[in-house]
């Protein structure tokens, strides 16, 4: 429990240094992923709802929410409410030369995002899905494994996997 504590904490700081490692797109180089999603802007100020690891893809990440996912998650709202918004912001994960039995986000991965708009997404579960690689939106082929999966695995939490973190 210890070593899992101390790899939070590692990498709740070593998050917001590693911010600035993901591209920020101008409003001219903003291109719509395949489901209309873009790069929201100012997303990097947005509140941690939670740190999480996966071990089959060795990635550290981080889920970010912005005002109105943040009050829903507070609140325990489901469903969210349209304009919520989460982010995943996905590192390599690499061992730390500073602290033994700890890892620390690496090279960057992919920003994904969640748009909740019930209305326009409607054939997946009112959630528009968008992932970028180095600023640009993956294959058409990319997103069209988003919404299964979490259909698959979380319909029952609105389809969202990351619970908020206190």
């Amino acid at each position: 429990m210890r070593r899992y504590a101390s790899t939070v904490v590692v990498l709740l700081a070593s998050a917001g240094v590693l911010f600035s490692s993901f591209p920020v797109a101008t409003a001219a180089d903003v291109a719509a992923a395949p489901t209309g999603v873009t790069i929201p802007k100012g997303y990097r100020n947005w509140q941690v709802v939670a740190p999480s690891q996966r071990d089959d893809k060795d990635e550290i990440r981080v889920i970010l929410g912005n005002s109105i996912a943040m009050k829903a998650l507070l609140a325990k709202q489901l469903p969210f409410p349209d304009g919520a918004i989460l982010a995943k912001l996905a590192w390599k994960r690499v061992k730390s030369v500073e602290f033994d039995n700890t890892f620390v986000p690496g090279e960057p991965q992919r920003i994904e995002f969640m748009v909740k708009d019930a209305k326009k997404y409607v054939a997946t579960g009112g959630w528009g899905f968008g992932r970028f690689v180095n600023g640009k939106p993956a294959s058409e082929q990319d997103h069209a494994t988003c919404f299964p999966c979490h259909q698959a695995n979380v319909k029952g939490n609105d389809f969202v996997f990351t619970r908020y973190a206190p």
